[in-house]
């Protein structure tokens, strides 16, 4: 018996066996599944490694897939064996804000690595719950309240920038903003301050860090066990094989470090901070909770921390790096934004609130359009509900993963005329129609988190750095420092970029 299944004639049984099972279930998915009737390339219905080529191999560019499926096969298309995608900017809303249960794709949210937070809950149901606690934390009013608190973080970076106007110093605008970023969340979630501004390069591992992680998605979307296995592995080997992973794993274990205490501590504490205050966390507002204790883990709040920092910190450093490269692209929108600033904060030291910067129209719509051509995300969003879909004449079955894309709907001639072209002069002159079409931080049970907080940092930072500083571009093109070249969760310059670098000077 032993020495059959060894025989050459066994072998060539098992690979019979192997590729028969491979072509009826090619022949299934191609012919027979519920989503034939889909327009779209048949290898995209074969196999998931077509999605991995796109964005692994050809280093995230399956959002640009997409958009030539859809210039090729109509607004709807089968992008894989399980998922359709729809490029529609008027049926956004339909899709996302519908008064109906709404689930994530259990396949895309691995990509995350945090099945514990939030943001990787996939039922319905689930999500509600997790974000429950959060959502008074991060709310208009109490970003408002903790503004002095982000403040003097931005009061922080113009200090910082105070010393390479003496030092005539060549710095990355998008590490700096970063660590400013980090800073606040940091401290504002965590209350612990990272100190990133204090480094003397803004801690631009991090920066790093952040981008190499991003890049590993495709792999842990097709391999989820190997964020398992990094983590079982000694963090000094993990370190030896991938500097940036090792980084975040650290990152994380200081994390988990921090809820130690809190967890040991039991609900209604406070965690005492290096002034003497009693100051209160987002683990702390978790424990206080009525959710049940199997969402109180370790295990659990980590997941929860790691993301919030993940998805706070380098969307608004991206938006700001890239908003001040455009002043400088586009100078008449500076030489604008100035003249309102000017009248509105005669003396620069005093700022005035983000509830009154919030009143000024053209740093509004400055805002607005730095955050489109950020592009939110250029992965797209499934969601999976729980009845069929109608769409331009097809029946999209409940339970089939269905998404659009923000990124191709930010970037659509249709909605934006001149999508490329920094114009924030579109959000005054179309009045408030278009902000149907601002989904950059998502609408309805999903929408983003921490928006309040990511609006209270860009006002009041763009705010003060244009009012007091000047700066020159260094070695910066929009070509390659600038705009997307590779879609690794977030828009990616190319990757021989050397990042927004600039100097600065102080402002006559």
């Amino acid at each position: 018996m032993i020495q059959f299944f060894l025989s050459g004639s066994a072998m060539l049984l098992l690979a019979g066996i192997v590729l028969s099972g491979t072509v009826i279930t090619g022949v299934r998915r191609i012919w027979f599944s519920p989503l034939s009737k889909f327009p779209g390339p048949k290898l995209a219905a074969l196999t998931l490694w077509y999605e991995f080529y796109f964005d692994f191999i050809k280093k995230g560019s399956f959002h640009w897939k997409i958009q030539d499926m859809h210039r090729k096969y109509g607004p709807i298309v089968r992008i894989s064996p399980y998922e359709v995608h729809i490029l529609d900017p008027d049926f956004w809303d339909e899709l996302y804000c519908a008064n109906r249960k709404l689930d994530r794709y259990d396949w895309w949210v691995k990509l995350i690595g945090a099945p514990g937070s939030a943001f990787g809950a996939v039922g319905h149901d689930l999500h509600r719950l997790r974000r429950a606690p959060l959502s008074s934390f991060f709310s208009a009013r109490a970003v408002t309240q903790l503004e002095d608190q982000i403040m003097s973080k931005v009061e922080k970076l113009s200090a910082r920038f105070l010393g390479l106007v003496e030092t005539g110093e060549v710095f990355r605008f998008d590490a700096a903003f970063l660590a400013l970023s980090m800073d606040i969340i940091t401290e504002y979630a965590f209350a612990k301050d990272d100190k990133y501004l204090d480094k003397p390069d803004f801690e631009v591992i991090w920066k790093e860090t952040l981008s190499g992680a991003a890049r590993c998605s495709p792999l842990i979307i097709q391999f989820p066990w190997l964020v398992s296995l990094a983590q079982a592995l000694p963090i000094a080997l993990v370190s030896a094989i991938n500097s940036h992973f090792g980084l975040y794993l650290r990152w994380k274990q200081v994390v988990r470090e921090q809820v130690k205490p809190i967890l040991a501590a039991g609900p209604g504490t406070t965690k005492p901070s290096g002034d003497g205050q009693s100051t209160r966390t987002i683990f702390h507002t978790i424990l206080d909770s009525d959710l049940p204790p199997h969402e109180k883990t370790l295990d659990r709040l980590v997941d929860e921390g790691g993301i919030l920092v993940f998805a706070g910190s380098d969307t608004t450093g991206q938006t700001l790096s890239r908003l001040f490269f455009y002043f400088k692209h586009e100078p008449q929108v500076l030489a604008k934004l100035r003249e309102e600033l000017d009248e509105a904060i005669p003396e620069a030291d005093k700022i005035p609130t983000w509830t009154a910067l919030q009143q000024l129209p053209y740093l509004s719509a400055t805002v607005k359009e730095a955050i489109r051509m950020s592009y939110s995300t250029t992965a797209r969003l499934p969601r999976v509900t729980q009845t069929d879909i109608e769409y331009e004449g097809y029946t999209i079955p409940a339970g089939t993963p269905t998404s659009q894309t923000p990124y191709l709907i930010l970037t659509d001639a249709s909605v934006f005329p001149e999508p490329e072209k920094f114009r924030p002069e579109r959000w005054i002159e179309a009045g408030k129609e278009l902000n149907k079409y601002f989904i950059a931080f998502n609408r309805g049970s999903r929408q983003c988190l921490g928006m309040n907080l990511a609006y209270a940092k860009l006002y009041l930072t763009i705010a003060t750095i244009v009012r007091r500083f000047d700066w020159e571009m260094y070695e910066t093109t929009l070509e390659r420092d600038v705009v997307c070249n590779h879609g690794f969760m977030l828009a990616a310059p190319s990757l021989d970029s050397k990042g927004i670098r600039a100097k600065i000077t102080a402002r006559r």
